[in-house]
């Protein structure tokens, strides 16, 4: 399934890849891998609030403050809470850039394999195989509680509407 007028890179239109999900739905399980090329699945995380924070690329100032964000904030949350950071980049160039950024409340993972999350997820970017920015924020039980998907590429999210979900959540 193709999407287009969702997203913009550069104020440029592109075409989101994969099913449209909703607030409601069941969340799709999905396979990315971690910076030692273990493969992580959603089920991993049954149980656990789950906070998945999607990137472009953690080498983009705006991608880079997010994943900077996230693991600031992921500090102050219990531990039914788990953070994800989802992005195109290879598991290697993760790993480094989470050692150099000192990013270790987040657990990052890379989508490059075969883009399972962006797919699942509706927010592989066909011109660019990258995925578009979002935040998708997933209850005990499976079931997505929160959806943006950020209208411009180069924009940030909105963190504080993100974590007022989380906190709903935990209470």
């Amino acid at each position: 399934m193709e999407r287009k007028d969702i997203v913009k890179a550069h104020g440029n239109p592109v075409t989101l890849i994969g099913a449209e999900i909703k607030v409601g739905d069941k969340a799709h399980d999905f396979t990315v891998l971690d910076g030692d090329l273990k493969e992580v699945r959603l089920k991993d995380y049954d149980g656990k609030i789950k906070v998945i924070s999607v990137t472009p690329s953690l080498d983009t100032p705006v991608c880079d403050l997010q994943a900077r964000r996230f693991n600031q904030e992921a500090s102050k949350l219990p531990e039914s809470v788990i953070v994800l950071n989802i992005s195109m980049d290879l598991p290697f160039a993760i790993s480094r850039f989470c050692t150099n950024a000192g990013i270790d409340k987040v657990k990052a993972l890379s989508d490059h394999r075969d883009a399972s999350f962006g797919t699942a997820y509706g927010v592989l970017i066909k011109e660019l195989r990258l995925l578009a920015r979002s935040i998708f924020i997933i209850d005990r039980n499976n079931v997505i509680r929160y959806i943006e998907i950020v209208p411009e590429l180069t924009d940030p999210p909105d963190y504080d509407r993100a974590l007022k979900e989380v906190n709903k959540l935990l209470s």
